[in-house]
């Protein structure tokens, strides 16, 4: 067996499997063992050879990955420039694209901090800009006047987390800019050159094609150039799984390296000199294929899925001209590595893995019998291998597998790669070389273009079965069909067919079903409840036995963002939850009630309680929704809690509304006298009156004090809630902050936080801990952190996480 594949898979898996790891370990240490395995393995003969070369490999792709981590870490923004105005001197070096609230979105590499000390300032600023201009931007270089704060967001056990998604693209800050201004006189090193140049090559294919139907699919295609991309176009391609095709990636420089080694080889036949041998001719055209390749994925904006296809395009290229009976998992092994040392921040890309999960699974169906499956043949053999070794991959990440795909890839692929692609390269060469014929080019492009994406809109209208299937019945039903698509005889391959129609089919809704939430695993369990970290804002998930109540949404802005799409319904999908049983809104509020309609769409909820039926009711007309009840003071069971329901009357001849409308609710554990207390944005009149009339929600069931009491800090612990009476009177064991990192109300309060600590109350805040799950099995209360099971990269470098505090 040889050892330098096995070195490669080596020394890539060692790059991959630091990000599991809580701290990076340090460089000296892992350096360190690399020599004394060397010294023993080496020296002593204690080891066979190929083990001491594959352990080495692995250390130094641990060791890399380290280095290059640490690195990244070591770059933080000072504490005392958090919420300063700084100045900052760059250049734009991503695309300029429009973001919520009249602003501007992109990305600034740092050439200078004017009166900072550059040693371990950010190199790279992700930064917003409200009502800027964006001709200021098209200076490229800029003199900047900034507010920024350190990478953060919200951190649940699943969702999008933006930190990583900052720390992985370099932003090591964030922050608005206060004014801009055109610096032309900054230094431009070659990078920052190319930026220039990418940016006014995707300027010069928008006045081209701007005018055509299809602007945004032409500039992805052509260019990887997505800024103009609708969010109704992205939800077709999510909903029919191609999504991949607007992003320059393996298919497209694939394509372009199979047409420009097709050109090469024919020249290299007709027009090379006659005593050109067979490895000349093969080295001649690799040689063409690289510089072409190269060109298109810089003019693609050379970003990481582009950097990635490129790289195994060369390797599938070095391997060709090696001319070699070498097993495909050789080549395979090579490109992984080759990624990884060039990029060992890939891991942290979804695209990475369904990148190469899809090369793995292709390999496995193809391996020594492409010329046999035949051109349709191996069109369905391919996306049924697809399909069913994708589908494990996506539910790792939380990400479904819509059956919409499977036919819509059918039919896509093939179009784009043979009549689509060749259009648009073609278009865009002739464009730029006689500006003449871009209108005609365009009309060409809108012209195939247009029953592509017509079939697709039609896909996404369909009404396809839920594809809901359980680990336990996945991975084997995925295993036992890529088993069938190995078979050499065609009833085997029919067995994939049978094997998707009853995976598909196992969780197909009847009309007007609702489904019932699985029983727990383990089954027996004690009431759960899970505060999410939505930023400024509240949802409370509590669980009990199969019964689920969700209390608040947290903040949405519809069209903008939403805490639902973000947060509820991935924390959702991972619990198993099918339903929720009561949707609980204490209040109308943006930050408590966002996101419904999307919601709705997406979980069966079996009814909903608020403290303003009204505004919730305006909000949900013309959409199918559950019975809206008013809240009520009543006392009602959730498994094993009881559940106590309180709304303030109001002053006499009043109504109350907004804040001190507030559904408040109160859960009891009797068994394990645990107390849990949502209050919504209760302000200290409508809690002045709660505890007039609540004694026992107050004093705990049957006149005796709970031994645990936890409280939701009222309106995120702003000073107009949370009175000293409040306080006083519940002397809560714990108090919960759910409110924004560094937000603009500044909640908590520290007059409320000092009243809480005089009570005795430990404090929890989620902008710092991140989302928290709390119960109480035995009797006694147990809270877990999402930031102790954080990646090393939240928050800080090894142990120094999340910063933030509680004043």
């Amino acid at each position: 067996m040889s050892a330098l594949p096995i070195g490669a898979l080596a020394f890539s898996l060692g790059v991959i499997l630091l990000y599991p790891l809580p701290i990076v370990p340090p460089p000296w240490l892992i350096a360190s063992a690399i020599l004394s395995l060397f010294y023993v393995g080496w020296t002593r003969r204690t080891t066979p050879p190929l083990v001491v070369i594959a352990l080495c490999a692995f250390l130094t792709g641990m060791l890399w990955a380290a280095v290059i981590a640490g690195s990244r870490l070591d770059e933080r923004l000072p504490e005392a420039l958090e919420g300063a105005r700084v100045p900052v001197e760059g250049y734009v070096c991503d695309a300029v694209t429009p973001g919520s609230f009249d602003s501007l979105r992109f990305g600034l590499c740092v050439i200078r901090w004017p009166g900072q000390m550059a040693s371990g300032l950010p190199s790279k600023l992700r930064l917003s800009w409200y009502g800027g201009d964006p001709q200021v931007l098209a200076g490229h270089r800029l003199r900047l006047m900034v507010v920024l704060k350190r990478p953060h967001g919200t951190l649940n056990e699943a969702g999008f987390r933006y930190e990583t998604w900052l720390f992985r693209h370099g932003y090591r800050a964030t922050g608005s800019v206060k004014s801009a201004e055109a610096a032309p006189g900054l230094p431009c090193p070659i990078v920052c050159r190319y930026a220039r140049w990418h940016r006014a090559l995707t300027d010069w294919a928008t006045e081209r094609f701007g005018s055509t139907r299809y602007t945004a699919l032409i500039a992805s295609l052509m260019l990887g150039d997505r800024r103009a991309v609708t969010d109704a176009q992205w939800k077709v391609l999510r909903q029919t799984g191609t999504v991949h095709l607007v992003a320059i990636s393996g298919l497209h420089l694939g394509l372009v390296a199979i047409a420009a080694g097709a050109l090469a080889r024919w020249a290299m036949l007709w027009l090379a000199p006659v005593g050109l041998t067979e490895v000349g001719r093969r080295r001649g055209v690799f040689a063409v294929v690289a510089m072409v390749c190269v060109v298109y994925a810089l003019a693609a904006g050379f970003t990481v899925p582009t950097r990635r296809a490129l790289v195994m395009v060369l390797v599938a290229g070095a391997t060709w001209i090696a001319a070699r009976q070498r097993p495909a998992w050789h080549g395979y092994g090579y490109a992984l590595a080759i990624v990884l040392l060039l990029d060992p921040f890939a891991p942290l890309d979804q695209g990475f893995w369904l990148s190469f999960a899809a090369v793995a699974v292709l390999m496995w169906v193809f391996a020594g019998r492409w010329r046999s499956a035949g051109g349709l043949g191996s069109l369905f053999l391919a996306q049924a291998g697809i399909f069913l070794g994708l589908w494990p991959v996506l539910m790792a990440f939380g990400l479904g597998q819509p059956l919409a795909g499977a036919f819509a890839n059918l039919v896509a692929i093939p179009w784009v790669s043979f009549v689509v692609m060749p259009v648009v390269i073609l278009g865009g060469l002739l464009a730029a070389v006689l500006p003449g014929v871009a209108d005609t080019a365009g009309w060409a492009m809108d012209v195939v273009i247009a029953p592509l994406w017509r079939t697709l809109e039609w896909l996404a209208g369909q009404e396809w079965p839920i594809l809901a299937v359980s680990a336990g019945v996945l991975w084997p039903a995925a295993a036992t069909g890529l088993l069938a698509l190995r078979l050499p005889v065609a009833p085997g391959r029919g067995l994939v067919g049978m094997l998707l129609m009853a995976v598909g089919l196992t969780s197909m809704p009847g009309a007007g079903n609702v489904p019932a939430n699985p029983p727990r695993n383990p089954p027996v369990m004690t009431p759960e409840v899970l505060v999410l970290d939505v930023g400024q804002g509240l949802s409370v998930l509590v669980r009990s036995g199969r019964q689920v109540l969700l209390y608040d949404t947290g903040p949405g802005v519809p069209g903008v963002f939403s805490a639902v799409e973000s947060t509820v319904l991935p924390e959702l999908k991972t619990l198993g939850v099918q339903r929720i049983d009561t949707l609980v809104l204490s209040h109308a509020d943006r930050d408590h009630s966002g996101g419904l309609a999307e919601l709705l769409a997406a979980v069966p909820v079996g009814q909903v309680i608020t403290g303003e039926p009204g505004p919730i009711g305006k909000r949900l007309a013309g959409l199918p929704h559950p019975a809206i009840r008013p809240c009520r003071s009543q006392q009602t069971h959730l498994g094993a809690l009881s559940a106590r329901y309180w709304q303030w009357a109001g002053a006499p001849g009043t109504v109350p509304e907004g804040n001190d409308a507030s559904c408040v609710l109160v859960l009891e554990e009797p068994q394990s006298r645990v107390q849990w207390l949502l209050p919504g944005d209760l302000t200290a009149t409508g809690e002045a009156a709660f505890l007039r009339d609540t004694p026992m929600a107050v004093s705990g069931r049957g006149g005796r004090r709970a031994w645990h009491r936890v409280v939701i800090a009222p309106h995120h612990g702003s000073n107009t809630s949370s009175s000293s009476a409040w306080v006083k009177e519940l002397a809560p064991e714990w108090v919960i902050y759910s409110a924004g990192y560094r937000h603009r109300f500044g909640h908590p309060s520290p007059a409320v936080a000092d009243r809480y600590r005089a009570a005795g109350a430990r404090a929890l805040n989620t902008a710092c801990t991140g989302g928290l799950v709390l119960s109480a099995p035995a009797g006694r209360l147990r809270i877990a952190r999402s930031v102790d099971r954080a990646p090393f990269w939240i928050g800080g470098k090894g142990l120094a996480r999340r910063r933030c505090h509680t004043p």
